[in-house]
């Protein structure tokens, strides 16, 4: 009897234990059912980069018309020619190819009426390289806020976001290249600034640039960047006044400068001109003239010692590798150490703190002006070696008053310092010490 009451308790705890693991098991399934029900379907999920053509249609307007180049670049066909926005167009795409909608309104509607999708608002045709097609319909907006949205030949009606609708919802301006002059700074060789009684160029080796005109000069980097990018960011004023009046301004007004980019494609040019406190251009690569803003004004009337070098040497925040200081009878010789140390040493020895202290102060040495005179009987001599011996660099340096006055070598250029830099040098160099043990 025992032994029976055994196998019916066995039996009663398998059967609940079976129980238990089907209900266990069964529970997420129901659950992820429930989540997938809750989820918002998507509308649309496209190859973006296999979109080549996008027309949008509003009520009373005539079609926005966007087609992809051969270069891959995107250009606006109708309702006229002109350059696309890339950035602008490219976030529109990016909305368009992975459209996700707030809620699911009708699976199976009849009647698009009641959502204003008989007649939408806004209707994207999207072409795509493969000859297909869709077309996504935007309607009325929904009592919460959210707007009707359906694609043709599809019997389901959504909301989407009413921000949705507005990164889809693009007019002409939104869209099209709104500079001046359409080029890339990175691409740009040569820059000229024709000014009454002064033209400025500037030529680019490579990363770095040089005056060439009205003389060769070394020229500050950054200085040529800022006026490029100002450049290059100049854009058309669409929200002013009407364009016929910028041009009638631009026409009355006093020239500021013309500038001209050049690159592989080409030469653009921009006149800008000033009436009171307000800048106007006209450039060569779109009709009409527009205002600008007063920095590029300001940037073009710099005259040619604002985009010097006023450094006396160029190694920069790199460490250099020697350094040679004679000042008088005294001469300090300072090498870095090889093999991954950025100890300093001299004569044999490691040498204190010191010695970066000189470092910084060769670094900083800087023109407070150009002059054209004061440089005789130089008493101090520097030579840097940076780049891993590849380059060599010297300056010379005198007393003028109470200032100095430099001059690299093979540089006809003269330096004015003031006197405090360099005589901050002269008592680092004099408090050169070996390292304590």
């Amino acid at each position: 009897m025992q032994s029976r009451g055994l196998y019916i308790a066995v039996a009663v705890l398998i059967i609940l234990g079976g129980t238990l693991y089907w209900s266990n098991h069964r529970k997420p399934s129901d659950d992820s059912s429930k989540a997938s029900a809750d989820t918002p379907p998507t509308i649309l999920k496209l190859d973006q980069s296999s979109i080549d053509k996008l027309e949008l249609k509003k009520k009373d307007a005539p079609a926005l018309v966007l087609a992809k180049g051969s270069s891959g670049d995107w250009q606006i066909t109708d309702p006229k020619p002109l350059r696309a926005d890339q950035s602008a167009v490219s976030g529109m795409l990016a909305d368009v190819s992975s459209l996700n909608s707030e809620r699911l309104v009708d699976d199976k509607a009849s009647n698009l009426a009641p959502f204003g999708l008989d007649q939408p608002a806004l209707e994207l045709d999207i072409s795509h390289k493969d000859n297909k097609s869709q077309r996504l319909l935007i309607g009325n907006n929904t009592p919460t806020g959210s707007v009707y949205a359906a694609l043709a030949n599809d019997p389901r009606v959504f909301t989407i976001a009413s921000y949705t609708k507005t990164s889809l919802d693009k007019s002409l301006n939104d869209l099209r290249d709104k500079r001046l002059l359409p080029v890339s700074a990175d691409k740009v060789s040569q820059i000229e600034l024709i000014r009454k009684g002064e033209d400025i160029e500037f030529g680019r080796n490579k990363d770095a640039w040089q005056i060439l005109k009205p003389q060769p000069y070394r020229a500050d980097g950054t200085q040529v960047s800022d006026l490029l990018n100002k450049l290059t960011d100049a854009k058309m004023d669409l929200a002013g006044s009407d364009a016929g009046d910028a041009s009638s301004a631009f026409a009355k007004s006093s020239p500021v400068a013309t500038a001209k980019l050049t690159d592989e494609s080409g030469t653009q040019e921009l006149q800008v001109r000033k009436s009171k406190d307000t800048y106007y251009a006209k450039s060569s690569a779109v009709n009409g003239a527009y205002k600008v803003t007063s920095d590029l004004g300001k940037a073009l009337a710099k005259n040619v010692d604002d985009f010097r070098n006023k450094k006396l040497f160029d190694f920069g925040y790199s460490d250099p590798n020697r350094i040679e200081l004679h000042s008088g009878s005294k001469s300090y010789f300072l090498t870095r150490g090889t093999g991954g140390y950025d100890d300093w040493w001299s004569n044999g020895k490691k040498m204190d703190s010191n010695a970066d202290t000189v470092v910084s102060d060769i670094r900083d040495l800087s023109a407070s002006k150009f002059v054209d005179s004061g440089f005789s009987n130089p008493t101090i001599d520097l030579a840097v070696t940076s780049d891993d011996g590849k380059r060599i660099e010297k300056v010379a340096i005198a007393k003028s008053g109470d200032h100095y006055v430099a001059k690299r070598d093979n540089d006809p250029s003269l330096y004015q310092i003031d006197a405090s830099p360099v005589d901050d040098l002269l008592k680092a160099a004099d408090a050169l010490k070996p390292a304590a043990k």
